[in-house]
């Protein structure tokens, strides 16, 4: 049993079990928790539409000739996993300086590292510092337009933190930054775009705005009181028919993209699998119940990984 002396150090919405907690030293905690380490479905749903996005590009490249090296592959998923890890906590410690005495005023977030005074405001900066230098390092890894494009999408990532105080759709501004991987995995193979991760980018930006307005209905009484602003909060009654119409278009431009890239019938049939999985959080969802909602976000990493799968087994077919 956790003893409420083993509980300190902690945020109130972290797994008290996770490994940070079991391998880190305790003063390495507060940074761990920066980069949301201790709660690992965020990098993972950064990173599920690179590595679609890579998988998808494999699916066009099947020329005979041997086109994109298996080898190539796995290193450029490689670089897409630590890339998310890096970047997902470097948007984090960003999100929280930005939200600093937002966070001091939300029972779930009073407890996060800068609110709580376990890390300065400088130590956070150089912290996040160290982290984007990584993120910069597995981005030069590629070719020029990928380094171009990913350099591109620090805008939006800028704008994110801010969405909240002034649109009702910040999980929108979420989604435009989250899923720029869908672009950049196609990039990685080709050094261009095209119809295929067009279509891709706009499936997981849809497929981000619906589990984050299921994630953001855990705050959204203390969002009231402080005035921050949300999906879940605009949609409120009304969220199972927008999230049945928002994961319609996701699994939409999926078809889209799965079709501009020549995905086989076996990539359809794992899709088909993820347009369940879908369904099934809309379907036993309950707004107030601000546990299940954090099951059913987190479920989403599932999601991700089936509609990987699912690219892969195609990409096996066509061999």
């Amino acid at each position: 049993m956790t003893t409420p002396h083993d509980l300190t150090g902690r945020v109130a919405d972290a797994p008290s079990d996770n490994w940070v907690y079991r391998a880190l030293p305790r003063g390495v905690w507060p940074y761990a928790q920066l980069a949301r380490w201790d709660r690992p479905i965020g990098w993972q749903l950064l990173m599920w539409p690179c590595f679609w996005s890579s998988a998808l590009a494999a699916n066009a490249d099947v020329a005979p000739d041997g086109g994109f090296s298996l080898e190539l592959k796995l290193i450029h998923l490689f670089l897409f996993f630590v890339g998310s890890v890096a970047m997902r906590g470097a948007g984090c410690t960003y999100n929280d300086l930005v939200d600093h005495k937002i966070d001091s005023e939300v029972a779930r977030t009073r407890s996060r590292p800068l609110p709580s005074g376990r890390v300065t405001r400088l130590q956070a900066k150089l912290f996040l510092l160290a982290q984007a230098l990584v993120g910069l390092w597995v981005l030069l890894q590629f070719n020029p337009f990928t380094i171009g494009l990913g350099f591109a999408s620090l805008l939006i990532v800028a704008i994110y933190p801010f969405a909240k105080r002034f649109t009702d759709w910040p999980q929108f501004f979420l989604g435009l930054a989250f899923s720029w991987g869908a672009l950049m995995g196609w990039a990685g193979v080709f050094g261009s775009l095209s119809w295929a991760p067009l279509w891709l980018y706009l499936a997981a930006v849809a497929w981000t705005v619906g589990y984050d307005t299921i994630y953001a209905h855990q705050d959204k009484e203390d969002d009231a009181l402080v005035g921050v602003r949300s999906t879940a909060r605009l949609f409120a009654e009304n969220t199972k028919a927008w999230l049945s119409a928002i994961y319609g278009l996701t699994l939409l431009f999926l078809i889209f993209a799965f079709a501009a890239a020549h995905v086989s019938v076996l990539g359809y049939l794992g899709l088909f699998i993820a347009a369940i999985m879908l369904a099934w959080q809309i379907l036993i969802i309950d707004i107030d119940n601000p546990d299940q909602c954090l099951r059913l976000f987190k479920f989403n990493g599932r999601v991700g990984f089936v509609i990987f799968l699912a690219l892969v087994v195609s990409l096996v077919s066509h061999k």
